[in-house]
């Protein structure tokens, strides 16, 4: 039986690699010098795509090819992939929900913790002779018992807010709905009330057209001086400037983000901030998560090729 043809966007771990030669006949569009010259010639062959939530597949790169049936994420997030522009052609798209879930709620209470505590500076305080030099590290702020808003209730959000209850947190949250599974939690519809009565807002959404900015200047001013954002979602879901002018007035307390516009070349205002915490978009990056990532966008194309349900269609 001939592999089918795959066109493999980014670059996986050699343990995904590995299996997918195996079963497909890949072909590395981001080894391509000359791309657009390296999809005219593969793309009529290309049955699948292998992609990364990041960069996903737009219009042109699936309109050359023309026998395209299935794209298969890697990754939460689809947004970077053209829905409009597969759905008019009944090509199929997957994603790698759940089996992340835990890790970027891990991460994003982690970055809460580490910000509000000052961790990484004090760490430096020890390192540098800081401690023996000049005494105690300045005080921090607290997080038990302090207001939490979660502006996404999905998966991660959820997750999210189960772990902030053992912190003794006042729990709110915003979503399109109130949500069943959250009757112990307060439902706050409008994003800037939630802001409002929130210390700590966590940012869980699933990007959008409707979310796009969804935090702009109003958000960001109801969190206030003394508030935190933390962004575990995509970057479009933050106006960048507005956040950016907020935390270099003191309009905003502080951020940990691990999302940027333009990653990895984000806007080097964020890298003088001494308020704000950044990570490389990591949040499901552990060896356990991973793994089970690209089984699940290798599951999702055999599943496919042969004939069988998707496992996780979202298009």
């Amino acid at each position: 039986m001939t592999k089918p043809h795959i066109l493999q966007v980014g670059p996986y771990p050699e343990w995904d690699q590995v299996p997918l030669d195996a079963s497909f006949h890949m072909h590395r569009y981001f080894e391509a010098t000359d791309k657009a010259a390296f999809l005219a010639e593969v793309g009529p062959q290309i049955k699948g795509i292998a992609t990364r939530g990041e960069l996903g597949a737009n219009a042109a790169m699936i309109a050359a090819c023309p026998q395209l049936e299935v794209i298969s994420v890697y990754g939460v997030g689809y947004d970077a992939v053209d829905l409009e522009a597969a759905r008019a052609r009944g090509i199929k798209v997957t994603n790698t929900p759940d089996v992340l879930t835990n890790d970027v709620a891990d991460l994003g209470v982690a970055m809460m913790l580490v910000q509000s505590r000052g961790m990484i500076g004090a760490e430096t305080w020890v390192r540098d002779g800081s401690w023996a030099a000049k005494g105690l590290y300045p005080l921090q702020r607290r997080v038990w018992g302090k207001r939490a808003g979660v502006l996404g209730l999905g998966r991660i959000g959820y997750e999210v807010a189960k772990r902030l209850a053992g912190f003794d947190m006042q729990i709110a949250y915003s979503d399109v709905g109130a949500k069943d599974y959250a009757k112990d939690w307060e439902y706050i519809a409008d994003p800037v009330a939630l802001a409002a009565r929130s210390d700590f807002l966590f940012v869980t959404l699933a990007a959008s057209a409707a979310t796009r900015h969804i935090v702009g200047a109003k958000v960001i001013e109801a969190l206030g001086p003394q508030g935190m954002l933390i962004n575990i979602s995509r970057a479009s879901n933050i106006d960048e400037e507005a956040l950016l002018a907020a935390l270099e007035s003191g309009a905003l307390g502080s951020a940990a983000l691990d999302v940027f516009e333009g990653e990895p070349k984000l806007n080097p205002r964020f890298l003088s901030l001494p308020n704000v915490l950044v990570q490389p978009h990591h949040a499901s990056g552990t060896y356990e998560t991973r793994q089970a990532m690209g089984k699940l966008v290798r599951d999702n194309l055999t599943a496919h090729f042969a004939g069988q349900p998707l496992l996780t269609q979202v298009a």
